[in-house]
């Protein structure tokens, strides 16, 4: 069998994305598989972050398979990375693993990553073959949102004007940095505001930009109908932190609740104690559970200072 990797034709991401969720609907057991993720949507919208790392697996000319790598500056990671049942066990998934490492290089990462089946000695073998190393659980996290009270003013990304948001995306780098040298989410904002996804809500104070959180709304985009998904969340590091991370949270809500958003997503990794403890303080209960896995086998920013949101699946 001669399996050919290329990128992702655009005409192609109909199928791929249906592959993905025969994969992943197959692998839990579902008793329908393409009802995987119900009408949230991730190979289009991430294939059009970066369409140069949006890659394909051909087998005899038939799309078998895809993996699109994200980069956050000096973050990288993979996903969905995905194989049609049929073609299982035949070397697919290698040869799309190895072609996103390869664009890590081409980027410079100095902290790759995946999500991965906590449960699944299978998945962690096949990544641990390619210097990943399982770290932390992360935990998916939900949440009823509940009705405002009065008026809760949001600082949204897409009312800004084209001063503003230049401004903002470079205090946005000021922060991530702050975190981890060089951990950049530009892509992942300009992506939303371009998609049409959902937004980005801007927290402050009086020493300029205090946290941010990338959100996605609806069905389409990755959090599903009736849905406001923090694709990633994080405040200014420092004593602080605490107090502007609850700050953060009740923005999410109230931009969800805006938006007629029924539920609250967001992913927390295991490794921020302290950020886990009060998204369980404030009723987010878990809904499924994935293992961070790290190339190298370093810390990277999953430490317990650490207020963020994220969940690299």
């Amino acid at each position: 069998m001669n399996i050919s990797i290329r990128l992702l034709r655009e005409d192609e991401l109909p199928t791929a994305e249906h592959i993905f969720r025969v994969a992943f609907g197959t692998f839990i057991g579902l008793p329908e598989p393409t009802d995987f993720c119900g009408d949230a949507n991730y190979v289009q919208t991430r294939s059009h972050i970066d369409p140069t790392a949006a890659f394909a697996a051909e087998v005899d000319g038939q799309l078998v398979g895809s993996n699109i790598a994200v980069c956050w500056g000096s973050v990288g990671f993979f996903g969905p990375l995905s194989v049609h049942p049929d073609f299982w066990g035949r070397g697919v998934a290698k040869c799309l693993i190895e072609c996103a490492i390869d664009r890590f290089s081409d980027w410079g990462i100095r902290q790759a990553g995946l999500f991965t089946f906590p449960n699944s000695p299978k998945h962690h073998g096949l990544y641990q073959k390619f210097g990943f190393y399982p770290r932390f659980l992360t935990f998916i996290m939900v949440k009823s949102i509940q009705p405002v009270d009065g008026d809760f003013p949001t600082i949204k990304y897409s009312e800004q004007n084209s001063e503003e948001r230049s401004h903002f995306l470079k205090e946005c780098y000021q922060l991530t940095d702050a975190i981890y040298a060089g951990l950049d989410l530009s892509q992942e904002i300009l992506a939303v505001e371009a998609q049409n996804l959902g937004d980005t809500v801007l927290l402050r104070d009086d020493k300029g930009l205090a946290g941010f959180a990338v959100c996605h709304c609806g069905a389409g985009s990755e959090a599903g109908s009736d849905v406001c998904y923090v694709k990633f969340g994080a405040v200014r590091p420092g004593t602080q932190a605490c107090e502007l991370f609850e700050q953060l949270l009740d923005l999410c809500e109230a931009f969800g609740a805006s938006q007629k958003m029924l539920r609250l997503r967001a992913g927390v990794n295991a490794s921020h104690d302290a950020a886990y403890g009060r998204m369980v303080d404030r009723h987010f209960r878990t809904e499924s559970t994935g293992v961070a896995m790290h190339r190298p086998n370093d810390v990277g920013y999953s430490r317990s200072e650490v207020f963020v949101l994220d969940d690299w699946h």
